[in-house]
């Protein structure tokens, strides 16, 4: 994985400085200068922060950048990025394509886990969940409205605020999540 060399050509591309995009991450500037060195892997709340920081998509900063219209991708080449911490499992199955705007993920927790906060995304980024099997509980914004979700269930909501994903069974959760970034807005 090159995520902390895509992190620092970002960075560098858009003429920020690693105090500068500590600021935008609040990910302090030491943490930031690690991930770069590849001396340190980011939980993946934190990999989130810098994406969004960086106005990017977290499958644009793994390297998925591939624009054809059609594209196969063979299940030991996905893309995955493991929270070390959690276990939480992030799989893109589908590519990560800017022009089109969404992304196509099935993520996995153990018992017990979760994600971690996201940050909100962009205005108008939207996020699609369906629960595949085990039990979901979704926490969404400041007021920390929950969503308990159960295996088939699914839940919609507006991404632009804070999110965070908990595995409340006693097996494996597995959802499918689509964020769509087509009418996403810069802040």
């Amino acid at each position: 994985m090159n995520f902390g060399k895509n992190v620092k050509n970002a960075r560098k591309e858009q003429r920020l400085t690693l105090e500068e995009l500590s600021e935008r991450s609040g990910v302090s500037r030491s943490m930031l200068s690690k991930i770069e060195r590849e001396e340190k892997n980011p939980t993946i709340q934190v990999a989130c922060q810098i994406a969004e920081a960086l106005h990017m998509t977290l499958s644009q900063l793994l390297g998925e950048h591939e624009k054809r219209e059609s594209l196969f991708i063979p299940k030991d080449k996905r893309l995955v990025y493991q929270d070390e911490q959690s276990g939480f499992s992030r799989y893109l199955l589908s590519p990560s394509l800017p022009s089109r705007g969404i992304e196509f993920i099935l993520n996995v927790i153990p018992p017990g886990q979760e994600s971690g906060v996201f940050p909100p995304h962009k205005r108008g980024v939207k996020e699609y969940i369906t629960v595949a099997n085990g039990a979901l509980r979704v926490i969404l914004g400041k007021d920390l409205t929950e969503y308990d979700l159960q295996e088939g269930d699914s839940l919609y909501f507006e991404a632009d605020v804070e999110h965070q994903f908990i595995n409340t069974g006693t097996e494996e959760c597995r959802y499918y999540l689509i964020i769509d970034s087509h009418d996403a807005k810069s802040l």
